[in-house]
């Protein structure tokens, strides 16, 4: 059992190196199975809720006394765990969530190891397993890299984030490919039916009228991995975190329609940059990268 442990940067001296961390028990009173997220439903009730990665999550007040927790959603029959980077990855509450009651998550499934990105109905302040509905599923070629992120942006689109499929130094070169979900950034609309789908296209979304058969549900491209990010509260702006293959952690601003770089640069080094890609591909750098003698995994 792992206590879920928030780490308080008392006194930071730069980005680089923490002069100075203080560790900060929030709530020492409840313990978790491998906990990867924490999140707020916004419902005025003053709770929190963590997944842990076997397919729990779990709801508590957010009181630093508070001495239990209880089952929100458990959806272990349905998750995968036997690939370290596999299983219940994020989870996100809809923006009007007070009122309509669903919660979107991000899991790796049992049968093949695919992403899946679905819909649950909560009644009575519990999910109901039986009311998922999937809205995207995305096959992985491999156990690793499968983002696992999903946030609501101030536009009210759910973003969702997929690694570049595994393995190492992206094989397939997925995450250059627009025709393909790896590798990328998505946006959908979970408001809007779309054309044999739970969703719809964003017509802002920089293919949604594309014909060279881009994925429409593209937001970015060219990442690596990209299993956290967040929403700037005061700008808006999407930040994330792009985890490296032997050399460089990144920082990015993520924007509409831009190349990271993945697989021709890691970070801002050249990677697999054959000619003419390497000169002719227009890529943003990321905002800040640190190297492998700093620390791994941002």
């Amino acid at each position: 059992m792992k206590k879920i442990i928030f780490l308080f940067l008392l006194a930071l001296h730069n980005l680089v190196l923490a002069q100075e961390v203080t560790t900060t028990i929030a709530f020492p009173n409840l313990t978790f199975e491998d906990p990867i997220d924490i999140q707020n439903a916004n419902d005025g009730l003053n709770r929190l809720f963590v997944a842990e990665r076997g397919g729990v999550i779990h709801a508590f007040n957010n009181d630093s006394s508070v001495a239990s927790s209880t089952e929100f959603l458990n959806i272990s029959d349905k998750v995968t765990t036997s690939g370290f980077e596999q299983g219940l990855l994020g989870f996100a509450f809809h923006p009007n969530y007070s009122e309509n009651k669903f919660i979107f998550v991000n899991y790796t499934r049992v049968s093949d190891g695919a992403t899946v990105v679905s819909r649950f109905q909560v009644v009575s302040e519990v999910a109901v397993p039986e009311s998922e509905e999937i809205f995207l599923t995305i096959k992985q070629p491999f156990e690793n890299h499968n983002g696992g992120q999903i946030a609501f942006g101030p536009d009210g689109f759910l973003y969702i984030s997929v690694g570049d499929g595994g393995s190492a130094g992206d094989p397939r070169n997925k995450a250059q490919n627009r025709r393909s979900l790896l590798g990328k950034m998505l946006r959908i609309n979970v408001d809007n039916v779309g054309v044999n789908k739970p969703y719809s296209i964003p017509s802002s979304n920089p293919y949604a009228r594309n014909s060279q058969r881009f994925k429409k549900e593209i937001f970015a491209y060219g990442l690596r991995n990209t299993w956290r990010f967040s929403f700037d509260s005061e700008t808006g702006k999407l930040w994330g975190a792009d985890v490296g293959q032997d050399s460089f952690e990144e920082v990015n601003i993520i924007r509409r329609g831009k190349n990271y770089g993945w697989r021709l640069f890691e970070g801002r080094s050249e990677f697999n940059c054959p000619e003419p890609a390497c000169s002719n591909t227009r890529v943003r750098r990321p905002v800040y990268q640190y190297s492998h003698d700093v620390g791994s995994s941002i």
